[in-house]
């Protein structure tokens, strides 16, 4: 296993025969300016909150603000990299943003198992992302996970 960079965990795959409820793995990133018009240009999305300073301020942000779903990407990132890991599918995921990230915010997103049916392959996951220590994107996702059965 590689590891992305000191903030993150080592990326590669947990089998669901290895999966325990409360495992937990996460990443830290800092949310660029970059990071911002990059989604914004392949999302399509470019609501001027997340773009223009000055129609920002204006907002009840007060400030431009990064795409809601970049910063739930985080959390796809930690699935598909590290828990489960490669060769997980994404079922269902709930979304709630509490809290707005901001240009070079560091972003901690993470992952926690809740349950496991094993029957089914299925996993259940609690998403956190946060800031400090201000949540500001919680949920929760549905993976099918990888079984080394299935190999």
């Amino acid at each position: 296993m590689m590891l992305d960079s000191s903030h993150n965990q080592p990326r590669g795959t947990i089998c669901i025969e290895d999966l325990e409820i409360g495992m937990r793995r996460s990443l830290t990133k800092q949310v660029t300016d970059r990071d911002i018009e990059l989604f914004a240009e392949v999302s399509t999305d470019r609501n001027p909150v997340h773009l223009d300073d000055s129609y920002a301020q204006d907002t009840i942000f007060q400030g431009r603000i990064a795409h809601g779903m970049l910063t739930a990407g985080l959390i796809s990132a930690v699935i598909g990299e590290q828990l489960p890991g490669h060769g997980t599918v994404y079922l269902g995921q709930t979304l709630k943003f509490m809290a707005p990230v901001r240009p070079g915010d560091m972003v901690t997103a993470e992952v926690t198992v809740l349950a496991i049916d094993h029957a089914k392959r299925r996993v259940t996951l609690e998403t956190t992302a946060s800031v400090g220590k201000t949540t500001v994107l919680k949920g929760e996702a549905v993976v099918l996970a990888p079984s080394r059965k299935f190999d």
